[in-house]
């Protein structure tokens, strides 16, 4: 049977999404109650036991409404799939036009194209030299949840976004890890430092030399830097050509088909 989590179900869920994935309590919290919201959360019960779960998030893409399957979790690809379409079919009763996810590996994709998801928003990753320059200026840490919804619909309109509500659950675990935020009136980029490389898990910006601005900055900001290693969407146009293209995300239709070719999605909970 599928059917809504309720809360006398949070133990199983818990005791399932940690034989899984061994996220703390607090993570899997984070995630019913902030991320996704207990009226988002679907579970496959078998025999009284709840056997799978997956999470529907609350996004938009072009003005659409729609919804990012998270945390799909349990065995058995019949009860995946059988949880899956029942997700996706609630969710279109919602008024989502399409849903989004990024496979956990191929087993998942293979799975998830079985159900009708194909292959989007594939992303680029580069590796930048980064001079020094002392007058390449920026900001750190002052973008809130609201602010980087609103840069991402600035530099990058055609993005799957998130409400900010949900941002700020995603900026939030970002923070914890360590990650900076560095902007301008010309973009911005989230990265995390490892010993001399900056790594950027999303940049925007009105074009490579405002991208190498950023850069310059966070390397002033962090000193022993040299490099940067750099992921945007394939879309995107900076650093038109470089890199490694890589696929990332999928998407389903719950009604009638859109171009998605330029748009960007990166959960950035990888």
């Amino acid at each position: 049977m599928y059917r809504l989590m309720q809360p006398s179900d949070r133990a199983e869920i818990l005791a399932l999404w940690q034989r899984e994935h061994g996220e703390d309590e607090m993570f899997l919290t984070n995630a019913i109650e902030r991320f996704a919201g207990e009226q988002n959360v679907y579970v496959a019960e078998e025999n009284d036991h709840i056997e799978a779960v997956a999470m529907a998030v609350p996004v938009s893409l072009q003005g659409r409404p729609g919804c990012c399957l998270y945390g799909l979790t349990g065995q058995g690809s019949l009860i995946l799939a059988g949880l899956v379409d029942h997700l996706c079919t609630q969710q279109k009763l919602k008024g989502a036009g399409f849903v989004v996810v990024v496979p956990s590996g191929n087993e998942q994709a293979a799975l998830l194209q079985d159900k009708g998801f194909q292959w989007a928003f594939p992303l680029r990753c580069l590796p930048r030299e980064v001079d020094r320059n002392l007058w390449s200026q920026a900001e750190f840490d002052t973008v809130t949840a609201k602010k980087l919804c609103e840069l991402r619909a600035r530099f990058w309109p055609d993005t799957v976004q998130l409400p900010p509500e949900q941002m700020a659950v995603v900026l939030g675990d970002l923070y914890s890890r360590g990650a900076t935020l560095v902007s301008n009136d010309n973009g911005y980029g989230i990265y995390f430092r490892k010993e001399d490389t900056l790594y950027f898990v999303e940049m925007m910006a009105t074009g490579d030399r405002a991208a190498e601005i950023l850069m310059e900055a966070a390397r002033e900001k962090e000193v022993i830097v040299e490099k940067a290693v750099i992921t945007v969407g394939a879309a995107q146009n900076l650093f038109l050509g470089e890199g490694t293209r890589q696929d990332y995300g999928m998407i389903r239709f719950e009604g009638e088909a859109f171009d998605v070719s330029e748009s960007y999605m990166r959960l950035m909970l990888d």
